[in-house]
């Protein structure tokens, strides 16, 4: 992207604050994982908000989500990636509710899990702490490592018909089509 997908305008705020505020609608406790403090955060300034700083740069979202589910006070967490500009607070409650017995609740979209935007008790925690110790990188292997539900498709188009709240940005183009899906594209001079 050229710079941190969290600093990237999103109708005149970062989307991170964004997020933030989509989120509030629905959770009363947020924890953002970021980055070391030296690595030049987006400023965010939102009452309630519960930073967690991982002690090295790139360590992975395997440990940023460890450290989120060490940090949150609740037992159940909904965990999202920065990189979600239509992200729907209403779909991340229905993912919760989905929940039941399980350890994680995490969506699956043309058979790819989606496990940053997934529901997981705080004990998933350790698992992804012993995952971790066995070198494990791939967050997707916490689907295999606790009791998850995995959410197919078909369910989430009944509470998300485009699934726009799985929408990530990962290139310039991903960023223009959100824009656009949101409204809030330019219109180009000429």
């Amino acid at each position: 992207m050229g710079q941190p997908k969290a600093s990237l305008d999103f109708g005149g705020i970062t989307l991170l604050t964004r997020l933030v505020i989509e989120l509030k609608r629905r959770f009363d406790e947020i924890v953002i994982v970021a980055a070391p403090e030296s690595a030049g955060q987006p400023h965010i300034e939102i009452a309630g908000l519960k930073i967690v700083y991982d002690e090295t740069a790139f360590a992975g979202p395997l440990d940023a989500l460890r450290r989120g589910l060490d940090a949150v006070t609740d037992q159940v967490a909904f965990a999202c990636s920065c990189d979600l500009p239509l992200l729907d607070s209403d779909v991340a409650m229905a993912i919760v509710a989905m929940l039941g017995g399980f350890d994680a609740a995490i969506p699956v979209i043309g058979e790819k899990l989606q496990p940053l935007h997934a529901v997981y008790r705080k004990r998933c925690a350790s698992a992804l702490g012993t995952l971790a110790a066995r070198g494990e990188s791939r967050l997707s292997a916490i689907a295999d490592a606790v009791n998850t539900r995995r959410v197919g498709e078909r369910e989430l188009k009944a509470i998300d018909p485009e699934l726009r709240s799985f929408f990530n940005v990962n290139t310039p183009d991903d960023y223009q089509r959100a824009l656009e899906m949101a409204g809030l594209a330019r219109e180009s001079a000429g």
